[in-house]
């Protein structure tokens, strides 16, 4: 064992063996040794900066790095091998089926998902890194249930998204401290996989989620070139695409991509969390009051703003501007309603690729074709970087315009909300990160956007458009004591249930929302692994 570090669960033991390995916590230990004090100060940092919103300091573009943004000569690093074509991306967690159908899917690439699509169960993100080592080397094909699953001659390339920094791993310890979930993930799929990606002809690909301030970017940069360094690779070998999925860091995207400028392979539109973010940050304004999540479309000012600056921004610098999630699934034995929720897949893909978009994401292998056949159509190279967007004015006022005519919170908006969050927190505790619903795929961030809607409609007295009746945390609670009976699902147990239930009505009456739900609920996943109490920060 390695001195000072401490593995508190027994779950998937095998896959421990094969990735926990002496080396491999060698490493980890040395990354959470050299960077979780910075960690730890920049998410402290997020608390005072959240302090000064909530007295009425606007958000702007930061004036220290004025020069940054105005300085026309820096550009980011050239598209990695394989990743100079991203038209469409499929997203999806990490169990082995999964791996394989997202890469065999026709996708240029496959973002495979240790954060808000997987459930932090330890056995997930051990055996996910089995699993990811596994098809790296060609060697995942199984069989279950009398089908054959192989991977194809030529799979999608292979990105993958770590956990963010606020959230730890409370079942590793490195000198009595958890070790962050970000370090986990990067660092154990880095490890053993980095030189292997490259021989095969590519490189160690991730996306960083959840991002709040350029410093955060400084510190994923720094960690590249420490992990480099380490094994003995050429700087500027790894690739970071990061999701703007944070109201702060849209004020930010130019520092970021400078920040990350040797390692950056450009920016995402993380819409749902955006949007989540967006209510979060904006908690003690009044005015910020959105409607119904369905009405909350990329055509509203606030979102259409943030994605004509991000392709600017992107293509300023030469790299990638990624766009959005569409979540729908295809709907089998109702033609019709398929028929409708394909043509929103097709209106959304048409109207990104049109804005400058250089790809787009998909969360269904059924999906891709769709994707695919528009952005062929619309995007004859492998990118738009020549789309400049010097149109683009955005200004501070444009990226916090939730002016959304038409939108309304009704009891239908409030009873969906209340569903989502049930149907996807009990599934969460079971071990599963992302589940179709409604003919959506959701995952946490859906999640995410229906608790702290829910929360801000108590919070600042919103009234119901269908009926005129306030909404108070007793509203909510017998919408909830309605839905709860109804939530269908494998992972749905009455224990699972009673506990987001709980959950839920206690987050209606909280000052603020929590940060983050996965945090909040992470305890328990924790107990089931057999963490012990002492390392484990979640509010039970």
């Amino acid at each position: 064992m390695v001195s000072g570090v401490q593995i508190h669960s027994k779950q998937a033991q095998q896959a421990q063996a094969e990735i926990l390995t002496e080396d491999a916590l060698k490493f980890l230990a040395a990354l959470h040794r050299t960077f979780d004090a910075t960690r730890q100060s920049l998410l402290t940092a997020r608390d005072a900066a959240q302090l000064r919103l909530d007295s009425g300091v606007p958000l702007d573009f930061p004036t220290e790095t004025t020069a940054v943004r105005a300085d026309p000569s820096w550009i980011c690093a050239p598209p990695a091998p394989g990743l100079e074509d991203r038209r469409v991306e499929i997203t999806g967690p990490t169990d082995r089926k999964m791996v394989i159908n997202a890469l065999n899917s026709g996708s240029k690439t496959f973002m495979a998902d240790f954060e808000d699509a997987s459930a932090p169960t330890f056995a997930n993100m051990v055996t996910g890194q089995v699993n990811l080592r596994d098809a790296i080397r060609r060697q995942i094909d199984f069989e279950s249930g009398g089908k054959s699953y192989k991977l194809s001659e030529k799979p999608a390339v292979l990105i993958v998204r770590p956990r963010g920094w606020h959230l730890d791993e409370p079942r590793v310890t490195v000198d009595n401290v958890p070790l962050s979930g970000s370090l986990f993930d990067f660092g154990l799929y880095f490890f053993h996989n980095a030189k292997e990606l490259v021989a095969r002809g590519y490189g160690p690909y991730f996306y960083l989620p959840k991002m709040e301030h350029y410093l955060e970017a400084r510190l994923w940069n720094d960690v590249f070139v420490f992990s480099q360094s380490y094994i003995g690779m050429a700087q500027g070998t790894i690739r970071g695409t990061v999701l703007i999925e944070t109201l702060p860091a849209a004020f930010q995207m130019e520092e970021i991509l400078f920040e990350l400028r040797t390692h950056s392979s450009g920016l995402n539109c993380g819409r749902w969390d955006y949007i989540f973010s967006f209510i979060k940050k904006r908690r003690a304004d009044k005015s910020a009051v959105l409607p119904d999540r369905k009405d909350v479309t990329m055509q509203s000012p606030f979102m259409d703003a943030y994605v004509r600056l991000l392709i600017q921004t992107c293509h300023k610098r030469k790299v990638a501007a990624m766009g959005g999630m569409s979540a729908q699934i295809p709907i089998k034995n109702d033609p019709k309603a398929n028929e409708i929720a394909m043509n929103k897949v097709k209106e959304d893909k048409l109207r990104e690729v049109t804005n400058g978009h250089d790809g787009t994401w998909i969360a269904h292998p059924l999906i891709n074709k769709i994707a695919m056949d528009i952005f062929n159509e619309h995007m004859l190279g492998p990118h738009q970087y020549h789309i400049r967007r010097e149109d683009v004015k955005v200004t501070a006022a444009d990226l916090v315009n939730n002016t959304i005519p038409g939108g309304k919170v009704t009891a239908e908006g409030v009873r969906a909300n209340v569903a989502t969050a049930l149907a996807y927190s009990a599934a969460w505790l079971g071990g599963a990160g992302c589940i179709p619903l409604n003919w959506l795929m959701e995952d946490a961030a859906t999640a995410e956007i229906t608790r702290v809607q829910l929360w801000q409609w108590v919070k600042h007295g919103a009234r119901v458009a269908d009926t005129g009746e306030t909404i108070t945390a007793a509203y909510i609670d017998a919408v909830t004591d309605a839905v709860a009976p109804t939530v269908r699902g494998p992972m749905a147990t009455e224990q699972n249930l009673d506990i987001v239930v709980k959950y839920l009505k206690a987050q209606v009456r909280k000052e603020w929302p929590s940060e983050f739900l996965t945090s909040d609920l992470m305890g328990y996943l924790a107990v089931a692994d057999g963490c012990p109490a002492a390392w484990q920060r979640s509010v039970l």
